[in-house]
Parts: C-alpha cells; sequence; structure tokens
C-alpha cells in the first residue's frame, strides 16, 4: 500500500517538481535538458525577478485576490440561503427552481461562451469589469453549490432544531445565521476549497471578460510571456510558481482549520 502510494505522489508531484525546478534555469538549460536536476549556466532567480516586473505581479494578485475572495463570499451566503429555502419551504415556486438550478449543472460553459461575450458586450457594454467577472463566477457557481448544501442540510439539519428556536423566538433570519448557518460548517469548508481553486485558476472566463491590462488576473497575466514565434521558458515557469504559490500559502496556513471541517462532516 505505501509503495501505491508512493507511486501516486511521485506521478502527480513530478510536473509541479519540474516547473519549479526550471523556475531557476536559463532558457538554454531547459530547451536543452528540460528533467535534469543540474543547470550547466547554474541556477539563478532572475527569472522570478522578470516575472514578478513583467506580468505586474502586485496588481494581477490583488486583481486575483479581490475576485476570487468577493465571489466566493457572496457564492457561499447566497447557496446556502437557496439550499435552505428549497429544503425547508416545499411549495411548487421552490421545486421549479431546485429543479431549474440543478438541471443548469449539465450544460456546459463552452455553449455559453458566445452569447455572453454578446450580451454583456454588445448589448449591455459592461465588460472590462471585475464586478461583471465576480457575477459570472457566482452564476456559474451556484447551481452545483446550492445542490451540494441541499443534501446536507436534508441529511443533517433536523428540523426539531429549528422548531426550537422559532418557540424560543428566534425568526427565519435569525434562525438561519445563527442555528442553521454555522451547522454548515463542513460543507462550508469543502466548498470554499472548490470554489476559490476555480476562481483562482480560472482563465477561459476572464479571457473572454477582461482585456484591460489593469484588470488582469494572475492567470492571465502569465499569457504576456508567449510570443508569436518564441516564448522565455523560464520565466514562464516562474510566472506559473508565483501564480500558484498564494494558494499554497494560504492552504499551508489554514490547513488545520480546513481538514478539521472536513473530516467534521462525518460526525454528526
Amino acid at each position: 500500500m505505501f509503495l501505491v502510494v508512493l507511486i501516486c505522489f511521485i506521478f502527480y508531484m513530478f510536473p509541479f517538481l519540474m516547473v519549479a525546478l526550471n523556475s531557476f534555469k536559463a532558457k538554454r538549460d531547459i530547451i536543452t535538458a528540460p528533467f535534469s536536476f543540474i543547470a550547466a549556466n547554474g541556477y539563478s532567480f532572475s527569472n522570478y525577478a522578470e516575472a514578478f516586473l513583467k506580468m505586474n505581479f502586485l496588481r494581477s494578485f490583488s486583481n486575483s485576490l479581490i475576485v476570487t475572495g468577493l465571489a466566493t463570499v457572496l457564492v457561499t451566503l447566497f447557496s446556502a440561503m437557496c439550499a435552505y429555502y428549497f429544503v425547508r419551504y416545499q411549495n411548487k415556486f421552490s421545486k421549479i427552481c431546485s429543479t431549474l438550478m440543478a438541471s443548469s449543472i449539465i450544460i456546459p460553459f463552452q455553449s455559453l461562451m458566445i452569447p455572453l461575450v454578446y450580451i454583456y458586450g454588445a448589448r449591455l457594454g459592461i465588460l472590462n469589469h471585475r464586478s461583471t467577472l465576480i457575477f459570472m463566477h457566482i452564476g456559474f457557481a451556484m447551481s452545483m453549490s446550492t445542490f451540494i448544501f441541499q443534501g446536507f442540510i436534508k441529511a443533517n439539519i433536523p428540523l426539531a432544531l429549528e422548531e426550537a428556536a422559532t418557540i424560543d423566538g428566534c425568526g427565519k433570519y435569525r434562525t438561519f445565521f445563527q442555528i442553521v448557518f454555522p451547522l454548515l460548517t463542513p460543507t462550508t469548508v469543502t466548498l470554499v476549497i472548490l470554489n476559490v481553486l476555480a476562481f483562482w485558476n480560472d482563465y477561459l472566463l476572464p479571457s473572454l471578460v477582461l482585456s484591460k491590462k489593469e484588470l488582469l488576473t494572475l492567470p492571465l497575466s502569465t499569457y504576456t510571456f508567449y510570443g508569436t514565434y518564441s516564448a522565455n521558458y523560464g520565466v514562464i515557469m516562474a510566472a506559473l510558481v508565483l501564480t500558484v504559490l498564494p494558494i499554497l500559502i494560504l492552504y499551508l496556513a489554514l490547513q488545520k482549520m480546513i481538514i478539521n471541517g472536513v473530516v467534521a462532516g462525518a460526525v454528526k
């Protein structure tokens, strides 16, 4: 079993290791020996310095942070509220909305690309705005997040708990935010992880919405290193490491909280 785990670990980590290793190499060394741990011209941080400046890392980082942070918070809050309404208020309207939202999960994003650009660009003229990208992220993530919250509420949140809160004088909103929402922590943590990774690493949707340099996110900024006829692979590797590094640091800093939240889902 240990050998199987070790092989899987090496298989999955090898690409990341090669990216990190080549980010310190000169372009000539990457082309001649990309898998070698020995660089003929030595290792240096020059690729990182060049990538940091050319991609305007601080500006791109702030754009990614704003978009990812706001989209994650809003989609978590809205999807939890929608799921609670769909589960606890069984009427024709809630059933229709729940069915439509669940059905939208199977619609591929690629089929909506042209309508999105046409409606938001030609008709509404609201492309090149961070808020547009944020609301698009919310729209695409709401269905799956709501569906997952619904399953957790049905299986793990007893109605008697809410009835007791109502008897004690809690209104609907207070019952949700003070009683129900804290009990959703395991699912909330899981969805936050999934949505943060999806929003932070997304390239396709931001590339359709944003074109101004001052609005580019980190994944979009890495594309500036690709030329028409050539590419500086060392700088590209350094840019990729800089793009992944914030999420990696965040996970390492919050891993105890993340693990506790996920494990709590297995214990009632």
